[in-house]
């Protein structure tokens, strides 16, 4: 197993939550395929990602993660069997930090974070603050705000170009609605990561990725069973793609199974 995958799935598995019993835990399994564009050669291929997400919420906090596994037509090296993923702990700030009962602030937290990437090596660090918001027709709404710490393996090694550190802020959410007698959710999250410079002095431009996703609940319509199977489309739009000058905007089919 690639070390990045180890190292992500300790982390997950040895979170201070971990021996903790939830108190609400959602566990997905998700297909997305979509006309992927490789941001270096600007070859677009038709691509797919395979992803278990996880999340669960404690007492003094929540965790959150997920892993794609991606698989394109195209063999350039990129998308070729490749994985990425992105795991996060946060711990409630100590409740005189916590905001008030008549405040639009749900609560705060301590985050900490890390993303890995297969063949490129990479790792970043992220550690911050997170904010969960009051929002009316909402599941859950979240501000995120991190450092962005890189830890990667570098071209001596055989991997992407070693970075400056920099920053992030994240917005995610998640929101059921109603047309007629059809369940929906809208959910998704757009991140902003400040410029850097890589080990060779090139800028990498800052990005803003946008992820939102409408999905249908089949699974209620075909089934009777809610929050099970859902279809729907999930938009990508990636300004700065990877630091890079191109922008990517493409739809993808969405399919998520609740287990």
């Amino acid at each position: 197993m690639n070390k990045n995958i180890r190292l992500l799935t300790s982390l997950a598995l040895c979170s201070p939550f971990s021996a903790t019993a939830a108190n609400w835990s959602d566990t997905q399994f998700h297909l997305n395929s979509g006309d992927v564009k490789n941001p270096f050669s600007k070859q677009s291929a038709q691509t797919q990602i395979y992803s278990v997400q996880h999340a669960s919420g404690y007492d003094y906090g929540d965790n959150f993660f997920f892993i794609d596994f991606t698989k394109d037509d195209l063999d350039d090296g990129y998308n070729n069997n490749d994985f990425y993923g992105e795991w996060y702990s946060s711990f409630l700030m100590p409740k005189a930090w916590q905001p008030n009962t008549n405040s639009a602030m749900q609560s705060a937290s301590f985050v900490a974070g890390i993303n890995v990437s297969g063949d490129a090596k990479v790792i970043k660090y992220l550690p911050g603050v997170k904010l969960n918001w009051k929002a009316s027709g909402f599941d859950f709404l979240s501000t995120t705000v991190t450092a962005y710490i890189d830890d990667s393996e570098g071209i001596a090694k055989g991997g992407a170009p070693t970075q400056t550190d920099s920053w992030m802020f994240d917005v995610a959410w998640g929101m059921p609605f109603n047309i007629s007698e059809h369940k929906f959710y809208f959910t998704g999250h757009v991140e902003y990561i400040a410029s850097r410079e890589d080990e060779f002095g090139n800028d990498v431009k800052g990005w803003i990725l946008a992820q939102p996703a409408v999905r249908w609940d089949i699974g209620n319509v075909l089934m009777g069973k809610e929050k099970q199977l859902m279809l729907g489309v999930e938009w990508q739009w990636w300004r700065n793609k990877l630091g890079t000058d191109v922008t990517e905007s493409f739809p993808q089919l969405h399919l998520v199974w609740h287990f």
